[in-house]
């Protein structure tokens, strides 16, 4: 009975090795577009209490498969970034009204990525990673903090007048619009008669902060972190 599932193992083991040697590589040159949806944070220290921003991405692929299992992708996207704070039931327990504040940073980003595949002609599993830099263009906030903040003017002993906290970063603009980090994920590509779909999660990770960290400085740490559920649809511009 052992020696049957043996060699009903070799036999199918040979069979893929004999599609495999029927379907000889080709280079593949593709472009596209994708789009999505980002939920992103700022790892402050000290430690700012958030919740997960909701923005949008989207933007342009171009991708070269080089060599089995093995390409690279590039994309020039536009991001929404930035983060949501969120304030705990003590500090706001004598208001009618909850507490809002959140900041969106919008970059124009280019990933450079390595893209490896694994699987048929029909359906693959894919998985992108590389570095990534961006550049903020523009930034905005929404606010419900019944009553203005104050302008700091460096004083660490300042208080808002909402809760009970101080907020350096309500009253500080963007000072390293320049972004720069690491990214990938999985996910999953559909190809078909009229193009790839694919179908992809991402981590991103900035290696850059948002504000100065010298000594002097409000924060010693504003890195950005995102996660991106990402569409793509990719059609062949050659192959050979």
């Amino acid at each position: 009975m052992m020696k049957k599932y043996i060699y009903l193992i070799v036999a199918a083991l040979a069979w893929t090795a004999g599609c495999m040697a029927q379907q000889p590589f080709k280079r593949e040159l593709a472009v596209g577009v994708n789009g999505g949806v980002n939920f992103s944070s700022i790892g402050f220290t000290p430690k700012v209490d958030q919740s997960m921003l909701m923005g949008i991405t989207g933007g342009a692929t171009l991708r070269w498969i080089t060599e089995k299992n093995l390409g690279l992708s590039v994309e020039l996207n536009l991001s929404q970034q930035g983060w949501k704070e969120s304030f705990p039931d003590d500090e706001i327990k004598e208001q009618p009204v909850g507490y809002a504040y959140s900041r969106t940073l919008s970059y124009i980003e280019m990933p450079f990525l390595t893209h490896i595949y694994f699987g048929s002609q029909k359906a693959r599993f894919i998985f992108n990673l590389g570095p990534k830099i961006g550049y903020m263009f523009q930034e905005s906030s929404k606010a419900d903090l019944h009553g203005e903040w104050p302008n700091f003017d460096g004083d660490e002993n300042e208080q808002n007048n909402g809760p009970n906290r101080i907020n350096y970063q309500h009253a500080m603009t963007v000072e390293n619009k320049f972004d720069w980090g690491l990214c990938g994920g999985p996910g999953l590509e559909l190809r078909t008669g009229i193009g790839s779909f694919l179908l992809e999660g991402r981590y991103y990770m900035a290696l850059g902060n948002i504000y100065g960290s010298k000594k002097v400085d409000k924060f010693a740490k504003s890195n950005g972190q995102t996660l991106s559920v990402k569409l793509t649809y990719l059609f062949t511009l050659k192959k050979w």
